[in-house]
């Protein structure tokens, strides 16, 4: 027994020893990882710092505002735009982690500085409060006439548009008894102002950049460009209920040469909305739903003349929307729609897949007319999906046609079999099918109208 006992006293203190002789490598190993891993931090909290001490970056932080979400910071924003706007490829840095409460405000050139970046990382939100607005505004946040503008970040804007549409009634769905300016500019709840600002407009910019961040609940168009030349849009979303009234997701007018791709929007009325004006617009990888869908129009209200040309959508899909791709233009109007491509467009559980209508009427009891945009060269490739109303609807005007209709690998299938569903219909739409269809789509006709209106001079684009 006490042979046994100084064995293990033994071994025991042979554990011991070496213990100490191997404590202070292990110690010495995790000390020297935890040195490496602290001097690499630091490293790179200098060099987010030196970033943040740039001369051409501009953190709206350091001109006052607060980011709590309850302060008013537009004061800031103008003031940081104001030092980056001399600047030529400065940066105005809105940081993660904070809450901004913004009134109506533009950042204008033209003596801006080109290419000027909006770093946008945290949360921007509009005022709730009627007295924000004065009688009303058509812009909350407005880009104007600036040479490279970039608006990029993993940040979000938000218009808290919820208190502008209670008991607002959309306007391609309001009563026929109702007057346009009823309708259009219902007084929204809780006294706010009866016009609706768009969330984010650019205007009479060139080399515009969207990218990455989240524009939801507009109080009604969240994002719009007029009269812009080299727009990019591309991996952001746009957001607000399928039932919130005249929420575009992005509006085209005036705008050329424009790029809308790997984009997810879900609104309550048109995902894109393609105006006069426009011509190189190509839209592809686009998801789209709830919504109104991809639209070219309503194009010639009120007498005008529209030109849009040369318009390409592809490689989209659709779901639960009002339409899928569509063209609308009112009676009256002159100007045309021309070069329109559709392709691989995949639709699920969408009312009308396919629409070309020239009586486009907003629910008001609209008068016929007889002039009207002329609508050629519309070609539809690969869409296929499931609808629950009416697949194909081409209603052309009596005095001006559609022409150059074409239609090649068309399946559309009910979504449900057992509901009574419309056959595809064609009034005064020409063209060619050039394969065979799901359903047959035998109601368009071949070639052209004997008596095919010719624009005058001052109808053409």
């Amino acid at each position: 027994m006490h042979t046994m006992l100084r064995f293990s006293m033994k071994n025991f203190r042979f554990v011991i020893f070496i213990a100490f002789l191997v404590w202070p490598s292990d110690k010495a190993s995790c000390i020297a990882k935890q040195h490496k891993y602290w001097r690499h931090r630091k490293a790179s909290v200098s060099m987010l710092e030196t970033d943040a001490n740039s001369p051409t970056t501009f953190n709206v932080l350091r001109y006052g505002a607060k980011g709590d979400g309850i302060a008013d910071d537009t004061k800031a924003f103008e003031e940081a735009w104001a030092a980056a706007c001399g600047v030529e490829g400065s940066t105005v840095v809105v940081p993660s982690g904070s809450v901004f409460l913004v009134k109506p405000v533009s950042f204008s050139g033209p003596n801006c500085q080109s290419n000027i970046v909006f770093q946008l990382d945290g949360k921007i939100i509009a005022p709730k409060s009627s007295g924000a607005w004065g009688s009303g505004l058509l812009q909350w946040i407005d880009f104007t006439k600036l040479k490279g503008i970039t608006i990029r970040g993993a940040g979000i804007i938000d218009g808290q548009g919820s208190v502008w549409w209670k008991d607002d009634i959309p306007v391609e769905e309001s009563d026929a008894n109702n007057s346009t300016e009823d309708t259009i500019y219902a007084d929204a709840a809780g006294g706010m102002p009866s016009t609706k600002p768009t969330a984010l407009r650019f205007y009479g910019s060139s080399n515009v950049i969207v990218t990455g961040i989240t524009i939801q609940n507009s109080p009604q168009t969240h994002l719009k460009f007029d009269d812009c030349t080299g727009v990019q849009v591309f991996s952001m979303s746009i957001s607000s209920p399928g039932d919130s009234p005249n929420t575009d997701g992005i509006h085209l007018q005036n705008s050329k040469n424009v790029i809308i791709h790997s984009t997810s929007l879900a609104c309550g009325d048109d995902c894109v909305s393609i105006q006069t004006g426009c011509s190189g617009v190509y839209i592809h990888n686009v998801r789209c739903g709830p919504g109104h869908g991809i639209s070219i129009g309503g194009l010639g209200k009120d007498g005008t003349k529209a030109c849009v040309s040369n318009i390409t959508v592809r490689d989209s899909s659709l779901q639960n929307t009002m339409t899928g791709v569509r063209i609308k233009t009112w009676q009256g109007g002159s100007g045309s729609v021309q070069g329109v491509m559709f392709s691989n467009i995949q639709v699920s559980g969408v009312e009308t897949p396919i629409m070309i209508d020239q009586y486009y009427c907003d629910g008001h009891k609209c008068q016929n007319k007889t002039s009207a945009v002329d609508v050629s060269g519309i070609s539809y490739q690969f869409i296929k999906g499931t609808y629950t109303s009416k697949p194909v609807h081409f209603a052309c005007s009596d005095s001006m046609a559609c022409t150059g209709v074409t239609l090649e690998n068309i399946n559309l299938t009910p979504l449900q079999e057992k509901n009574q569903l419309k056959e595809p219909f064609c009034w005064h739409t020409f063209g060619e099918l050039r394969t065979s269809t799901t359903p047959p789509i035998t109601c368009l006709q071949k070639g052209g109208p004997s008596n095919k209106q010719v624009h005058n001079n001052g109808d053409s684009c």
